[in-house]
């Protein structure tokens, strides 16, 4: 990882007084965060959307697959929708925009956040704090990955529906145990180059989940949706080969084995299942909620880091990874559309048969 993004170790982090931390561009990962934090009581300030942040007048809500349901009052964390306003008194910021907009917050950090507060990427996909780094000479600039989905419900409830721990770059000691909260774990880490290739190998789904219009627990127990992300893993894997990167274990079996393990039957990957991900029956994948709200995905993170590594490498990107580069085409399309989720069926998908269904 570049020196820009992992300087020398200093002393235990600790918030400055008088200063708070601001979860830049807060949409689900984002609200949730800062809502526990909140709850913890550490002072957030949410930078957000001007509807959402009407929405959240009333008080913040959050709910996890392991029971949790919690009303947060108004006031718990500060509002904002300016830039200007938000970012004045932040002592860390939380960068939780989608990858596309990584240049657009990174030249707002510049121009309103002080040169001081530690900057972290909570980013789907590859290169995020690098290109952070890139828009923020001498600052402090870590990498970050947040391993669970978060939807918002239609009651407006910010559900947090699979397992994980967050993980930071283990560069600011004392920076991981000061955000460890309940319903927030996190926890340091010295690899985190590798830690996101193994977070994106699974965020490969993500694509499908989008496509599918199904609940995550009703589509991964399908062996036939279970082969589609397969063969999109077997080529990245491959790729990943090819590049030297070995990508780290994130859930409970090596990335080696995880095309193996989804190729099993129905039956035989139910038993393992739960060593892989804990999910509940409301869990949805970040990008089905985007299509459904007519947002820009981050198929062009994920499915697309894949074929850009392939380009690298000197490959025609269709030809090494044909899955991917469907898989792509196809939320592409349906972001076109606007429409929501197409609903296709895995054959549609892997253009083995009729679109819908």
């Amino acid at each position: 990882m570049p020196a820009t993004i992992r300087p020398e170790r200093m002393g235990p982090w600790q918030l400055a007084p008088g200063r708070r931390i601001l979860v830049a561009g807060a949409g689900s990962v984002g609200c949730h965060a800062g809502g526990c934090l909140a709850r913890a009581g550490l002072p957030v300030t949410l930078l957000l959307r001007p509807s959402l942040a009407e929405r959240l007048a009333g008080g913040l809500r959050l709910s996890d697959l392991d029971g949790a349901d919690w009303q947060l009052p108004p006031g718990s964390a500060r509002l904002a929708t300016d830039p200007a306003e938000a970012m004045a008194d932040a002592g860390l910021v939380l960068v939780t925009v989608k990858g596309g907009d990584t240049g657009d917050i990174g030249q707002l950090i510049a121009a309103f956040a002080p040169a001081d507060a530690p900057v972290i990427s909570l980013q789907n996909g590859i290169g995020n704090a690098e290109r952070l780094a890139a828009l923020l000479p001498g600052r402090r600039v870590l990498a970050g990955m947040v391993p669970f989905n978060i939807v918002q419900m239609p009651d407006g409830r910010f559900h947090r529906g699979t397992s994980g721990t967050v993980m930071l770059a283990d560069d600011l000691p004392g920076l991981a145990a000061a955000l460890n909260v309940p319903g927030w774990p996190v926890a340091g880490r010295t690899d985190m180059d590798a830690v996101l290739w193994g977070k994106l190998l699974l965020n490969l789904n993500n694509g499908l989940n989008a496509l599918s219009g199904l609940p995550l627990v009703q589509q991964v127990a399908d062996r036939r949706w279970r082969r589609l992300l397969a063969a999109q893993m077997a080529e990245a894997l491959a790729l990943l080969h090819q590049a030297g990167i070995r990508p780290a274990k994130v859930s409970g079996v090596k990335p080696a084995l995880l095309p193996f393990v989804l190729r099993l039957p129905d039956w035989l990957f139910r038993r393992l299942a739960g060593a892989m991900l804990r999910m509940d029956p409301l869990a949805r994948s970040s990008m089905w909620e985007d299509l459904q709200r007519g947002r820009r995905t981050e198929i062009d993170r994920l499915q697309g880091a894949v074929l850009a590594l392939a380009q690298r490498l000197g490959h025609d990107p269709a030809r090494t990874a044909p899955a991917c580069a469907r898989v792509l085409a196809l939320v592409q399309q349906a972001e076109r559309a606007g429409a929501g989720s197409p609903r296709l069926s895995p054959h549609a998908v892997s253009g083995t048969g009729p679109p819908g269904g």
